[in-house]
């Protein structure tokens, strides 16, 4: 349901957007529309069966909640859609809190990595991930945590929306690079130590879930990388189109 009145409000505002005059790309509609239905698969009642009873239905979850579905998301660019139908009093003041110091550090690169990734080591290395499977609400908590840190981390690296302050594109494709490196490792300590641990998951059930968290993250990854490396060649071009002709 949150998923589809997401959606309805995104679709809601372009509608007014188009309405007003203004542009709006067909494809950040349907990459928004993508990530909530991402979100919807994720959390229709086959995948949870599955998530609830094994742990590859539980890996297979985790990516479409905290890596896919926020990448839909972010590309989308609500945070455009919003102030494109705000009034202009609004509009200066959400950019003004998207500058300020709290958000700043929040959104810095490194801090949304850990965030995310780091979320995902104290998930899986520490006793939480079986304690989350016997406590509903901490469940939930653990899923908002990852739809909320996956897209804090795509809109740091390279995401279209505005980012006052956001450092320049080799400190995040470094920070990028180090996230990629830590979430193989991850799925590499899972594979090796059979992680996590308590869970009553098979040898074999353990490192499949391993497996599908090392390549399906890095699938994720290879995506929002491709998105960074867009970013940097639209920014060469219009620096190109901005110097001066040559003499003669």
């Amino acid at each position: 349901w949150l998923a589809l009145l997401a959606a309805t409000l995104y679709l809601a505002g372009v509608w007014r957007t188009r309405h007003a005059g203004k542009p709006w790309s067909p494809w950040r509609s349907a990459s928004f529309i993508v990530g909530t239905i991402t979100l919807a698969v994720a959390f229709a009642a086959p995948v949870n069966a599955f998530a609830h009873h094994d742990l590859r239905g539980h890996m297979l979850q985790h990516l479409l909640v905290g890596m896919f579905a926020p990448l839909g998301l972010v590309f989308g660019a609500p945070m455009s859609l919003l102030l494109r139908n705000l009034a202009p009093a609004r509009a200066r003041a959400t950019v003004t809190l998207l500058g300020s110091m709290p958000v700043r550090i929040v959104s810095h690169p490194l801090s949304a990595a850990l965030l995310d990734i780091g979320g995902m080591y104290l998930l899986y290395l520490t006793p939480l991930y079986t304690q989350s499977i016997a406590t509903p609400w901490l469940h939930h908590v653990i899923h908002l945590h990852f739809v909320i840190s996956g897209c804090l981390f795509s809109w740091a690296i390279a995401g279209p929306d505005p980012a006052p302050h956001r450092p320049r594109w080799r400190t995040r494709l470094g920070v990028l690079i180090l996230a990629i490196a830590t979430h193989a490792t991850l799925g590499k300590l899972m594979y090796a130590w059979l992680l996590p641990a308590g869970t009553g998951a098979s040898p074999g059930e353990i490192q499949a879930a391993a497996q599908w968290m090392y390549y399906g993250g890095d699938l994720a990854e290879l995506l929002l990388l491709v998105a960074l490396m867009q970013q940097w060649l639209r920014e060469r071009q219009r620096a190109a189109r901005g110097k001066p002709l040559p003499a003669g």
